[in-house]
């Protein structure tokens, strides 16, 4: 099990993080997806190491930006 935690900037409501949620989710080996709207922070739970870059294009597919 791997957990990442990433930053997400634009979200403003529950329909943000739903959209992020869903996107991330899709990524294969996903198996959580916990967004705290308040500061942004995304934690993913894997059965493997995310590619950070497929990450940062779900982000982008629902929409926002990860922080740098």
């Amino acid at each position: 099990m791997n957990q990442s935690t990433y930053t997400v900037t634009g979200m403003t409501c529950d329909h943000c993080v739903a959209s992020v949620t869903e996107e991330i989710g899709e990524i294969g080996g996903v198996q959580d997806v916990v967004v705290d709207l308040a500061s942004g922070a995304v934690t993913v739970t894997s059965t493997e190491p995310l590619d950070d870059e497929r990450v940062r294009a779900a982000v982008e597919e629902a929409g926002y930006k990860l922080a740098s």
